[in-house]
């Protein structure tokens, strides 16, 4: 997740509608096919609250996240923390219209380390998870 202050940012163009691209990262069914398949529920509100397990060979993160901010069709944005881990962050999923169907850019800032000792924080490895998601997994998703 990497340290304080630091920001990632990965963006994809779609050939779908702004409204298909929307549902794929607001609906808790559609959100299951690309991004974690253990999100109990979703709710694209301000003030929603969620929290499910990811493993990562012997280690779990117990993702929780918190939704605040929404503008329906243009913007998500989460407090992204792990229980039991120090650090924070703000993820924000951006929707754009473009000329080939629609866009999305994720913002990844940190606003309190997180232990770099941890190679699953390290900015490596956020930023290849944040392109895996985007531009392969949600790119396959909404275009195959």
């Amino acid at each position: 997740m990497t340290e304080m202050n630091s920001r990632i940012i990965v963006e994809q163009n779609f050939s779908v509608p702004l409204s298909q691209l929307w549902k794929a990262i607001s609906e808790p069914d559609q959100m299951r096919q690309w991004f974690f398949e253990n999100i109990e529920d979703f709710q694209p509100e301000v003030g929603f609250q969620t929290q499910f397990n990811v493993k990562s060979g012997e280690r779990n993160f117990k993702h929780l996240w918190k939704l605040t901010d929404v503008v329906h069709l243009e913007k998500i944005v989460y407090l992204w923390q792990y229980e039991g881990y120090e650090g924070e962050a703000i993820v924000c999923f951006e929707t754009f219209i473009n000329e080939g169907g629609s866009s999305l850019r994720v913002s990844h800032f940190v606003t309190t380390g997180f232990d770099q000792s941890i190679p699953e924080f390290r900015r490596e490895s956020c930023q290849q998870g944040w392109e895996y998601f985007i531009k392969d997994r949600l790119k396959a998703f909404l275009e195959n």
